[in-house]
């Protein structure tokens, strides 16, 4: 019985994997919400998932690419990819869809979603690192 429970997923892992999925998604409506907020007035929810779904797709292709599930915290094996995968893959499918795709927004985005998705798990790495020196 004992092969059962080596392909079981650890719990702790499962939940690691999937808090930082969810932030990852939270803060990256957090991102819309905001540039709708700046830009953009009426129905918000509907607008910022408009804004936030290419984004959205970017970043889950980043989490496939670099199997961040692995090492979901950490700020070089999944955030970079993460990140990575959400500015390109995001502003890729805004410019096959016809959504704005220009320098200013290029700029903001790349430095908003380095901030947000990075920025959460270089904290965790420096607490890990106190708690475990």
């Amino acid at each position: 019985m004992s092969f059962l429970k080596s392909r079981t997923p650890q719990p702790t892992a499962t939940r690691a994997w999937a808090a930082a999925a969810l932030v990852d998604v939270v803060l990256i409506l957090v991102f819309a919400a905001v540039g709708r907020d700046a830009h953009h007035r009426g129905d918000v929810v509907t607008g910022v998932l408009l804004t936030a779904w290419p984004f959205l797709l970017g970043a889950a292709a980043g989490w496939a690419a670099a199997r961040a599930w692995r090492n979901p915290f950490s700020p070089t094996r999944a955030g970079v990819p993460v990140w990575l995968g959400a500015l390109v893959g995001g502003m890729l499918l805004r410019a096959v869809t016809g959504q704005g795709v220009v320098l200013p927004f290029i700029i903001v985005a790349t430095l908003s979603l380095a901030v947000l998705l990075l920025g959460y798990r270089l904290v965790a790495a420096l607490i890990r690192r106190r708690r475990h020196p």
